[in-house]
C-alpha cells in the first residue's frame, strides 16, 4: 500500500515568505517585548515560546521541508499552546473555543504533513482562525485595553501592543503560505519519520548488544578494525581491456572496484550502515567520498568529491557517474568547487570562534540536525571514503576513520605488482597482484558478517563480467 504525505520539493518564493515572515514575527515579539514590562511567567509564554516556536519553523521549513516536513509539526504545536495560553484571559466560552480551534489546528497540521490529509484542510481551518482573530479576538483586547489600565498600559502607548497582535497575524499567514506550498507524494515501503535521518534510516530491531556498543566504544578510531588482502589481477585487467577496447576510456580498477562495492552492499547491506549519535542508521543511498586532483603536480591542490551510487549501479553507470564528477572539477576554476568553497568559508572564522561552530556542528549532527544540503558537500558523510595510490606508486596506506561524521568504512588501493609463482606444471609464472586495506567500523556489523561482505567482494573481482549487469536482487536492511 502506498503511503501519502506533503513535502515541499523546493524553496519557492511563498516558502520564502513564510519562513521569512517567520523570522520577522519572532524579531517583532522581541522588540514589543523590550518596550514593556511585563511579569515574569507571561513573559516566558508569551514571548520566549513564540520566538522559538516561529525560528524553528523557519529554520525547520528551509532544510527539512524536501522530505521531512513532518518536523515543522514540533514548532506549529508550540505556536499552538502559546495561542491557548494567549486566550486564558478571556471569558470560559471564548477561551474554550479557542483551545479547541488550536487543537484542531495542530492536529490537522500533524495529519497533513505526515499523513497526507488534504491540505486544503487546514489551510481552510487557518484561514479560519486568521479571520476569527482578526476581526473578534483583535477588537476584544482593543476594548480590554480601553477599559482597564495595566502596568503594560503606563509604560507603553496602546498602538505598542498592535506589534504583538501583528506578530500572531504574520504567523497565521506564514502558515498559510506553507500550506499553499505543499505537493503530495506516494511511496512505497518505507518513509521518513521520528527518529530518522536526512541521511538514514534509524535500525529499531537490532540486537541490544548492538544498541549498547556504541556506548561504550563512543568514537570511530576506537572502534576500528585493519585488514590488509590481496588480489590476484589476470581476471580484472582483461576485463579492464575489454572495456577499454568499447570505448570506455579511463576505465580502470577504481572504477571495479567501486562497482564491485555497491553489488556488495546490494547484497549485504549492512555494510551501508553507521553510527551517529550512538544510534544505528541504515543509509538509502551510497555516498561515496574521495579525494582527486586536478593535475597530477605538487602544486595542484586537492579537492573532494561525492559519488552517489545505487545498489544495482553496473560498471558502466559507475564509470559514467565518476567521469562526470571528475570533468565538472576540472572544468571548475581553481578552488571553486563546492567544497571548496565550504572550505574557504570556514577559513576565514577567527580560530576560537571556528572551535565554537564546529562543536555546533558536531552537536547538531549527533541530533541528526544538520541540513542535508551540508552533508552532501560534506566528505566525512557517507558510506565510503576511497583513495588510491596506485597514481603514487606506492602501498596502500591504514587510514583513520574520521571522529566527525559518520563514515564506517575508509578503503585504500595500492600499486599492481608482480610476482613470480611457481605454476601447475611445474614452470615459473609472471602474475600481477594488487594490494588494499580495509579500516572499519566494527560496530555496524559482527565479525561473520563482515567477513562475507569481504568473501563476496573478492568473488567479484575475480569474475567481474558480472558487473555488466545490475543487480537482480537487491536485498533491504532490517527495519
Amino acid at each position: 500500500m502506498n503511503k501519502k504525505y506533503y513535502i515541499i520539493p523546493k524553496l519557492n518564493i511563498a516558502v520564502l515568505l513564510s519562513a521569512g515572515l517567520m523570522f520577522c514575527a519572532a524579531v517583532l515579539r522581541i522588540v514589543y517585548y523590550a518596550g514593556v514590562r511585563a511579569p515574569r511567567g507571561e513573559f516566558w509564554w508569551q514571548e520566549v515560546l513564540p520566538v522559538i516556536a516561529c525560528i524553528l519553523f523557519a529554520a525547520s521549513l528551509l532544510t527539512d521541508a524536501g522530505d521531512r516536513l513532518y518536523r515543522t509539526a514540533v514548532p506549529v504545536a508550540l505556536g499552538c499552546v502559546f495561542f491557548a495560553v494567549k486566550a486564558a484571559g478571556f471569558s470560559p466560552g471564548h477561551r474554550l473555543f479557542c483551545w479547541g480551534l488550536y487543537l484542531v489546528t495542530a492536529g490537522l497540521y500533524y495529519a497533513t504533513v505526515r499523513h497526507g490529509l488534504n491540505k486544503w484542510l487546514f489551510g481552510g481551518v487557518v484561514g479560519c482562525a486568521l479571520a476569527y482573530h482578526s476581526v473578534v479576538e483583535d477588537a476584544v483586547q482593543r476594548r480590554f485595553l480601553q477599559l482597564y489600565t495595566t502596568p503594560r498600559a503606563v509604560w507603553t502607548p496602546h498602538w505598542w501592543h498592535f506589534l504583538a497582535e501583528l506578530t500572531v497575524l504574520m504567523t497565521m499567514t506564514a502558515l498559510l503560505l506553507a500550506a499553499v506550498s505543499m505537493e503530495k507524494r506516494e511511496r512505497q515501503g518505507w518513509t521518513p519519520g521520528w527518529g530518522d535521518r536526512n541521511d538514514g534510516r534509524r535500525l529499531r530491531t537490532v540486537d541490544p548488544v548492538w544498541r549498547v556498543s556504541p556506548y561504550i566504544m563512543v568514537t570511530r578510531n576506537t572502534s576500528s578494525n585493519f585488514l590488509h588482502d590481496r588480489m590476484e589481477c589476470t581476471a580484472l585487467d582483461a576485463y579492464i581491456h575489454r572495456k577499454r577496447r568499447e570505448g570506455l576510456r579511463g576505465f580502470g580498477t577504481l572504477h571495479v572496484v567501486l562497482a564491485a562495492y555497491a553489488r556488495c552492499v546490494a547484497q549485504y547491506p549492512g555494510v551501508n550502515r553507521f553510527i551517529s549519535g550512538q544510534r544505528a542508521y541504515s543509509r538509502p543511498e551510497i555516498e561515496i567520498a574521495m579525494n582527486v586532483k586536478p593535475e597530477m603536480t605538487l602544486e595542484s591542490p586537492d579537492t573532494v568529491i561525492k559519488l552517489y551510487l545505487s545498489p544495482a549501479d553496473t560498471a558502466e553507470d559507475v564509470y559514467r557517474k565518476l567521469q562526470e564528477k571528475v570533468m565538472s572539477i576540472k572544468a571548475a576554476p581553481t578552488d571553486q568547487t563546492s567544497f571548496d568553497l565550504l572550505a574557504r568559508a570556514l577559513d576565514l572564522i577567527p580560530g576560537p570562534v571556528l572551535l565554537l561552530a564546529m562543536w555546533s556542528l558536531r552537536f547538531l549532527d549527533y541530533f541528526g540536525c544538520l541540513p542535508r544540503a551540508l552533508t552532501k558537500l560534506s566528505p566525512f558523510h557517507g558510506s565510503l571514503y576511497i583513495t588510491s595510490m596506485a597514481s603514487l606508486g606506492i602501498p596502500p596506506i591504514y587510514h583513520h576513520l574520521y571522529d566527525f561524521g559518520n563514515v564506517p568504512v575508509f578503503v585504500s588501493l595500492g600499486k599492481k605488482y608482480r610476482v613470480k609463482e611457481l605454476g601447475k606444471n611445474g614452470t615459473v609464472v609472471l602474475k600481477r597482484y594488487i594490494d588494499y586495506t580495509f579500516v572499519t567500523d566494527e560496530r555496524i556489523c559482527d565479525g561473520f558478517y563482515f567477513a562475507s561482505v569481504l568473501r563476496f567482494f573478492r568473488r567479484i573481482l575475480q569474475d567481474p563480467e558480472c558487473l555488466d549487469t545490475p543487480a537482480e536482487i537487491v536485498v533491504q536492511d532490517i527495519r
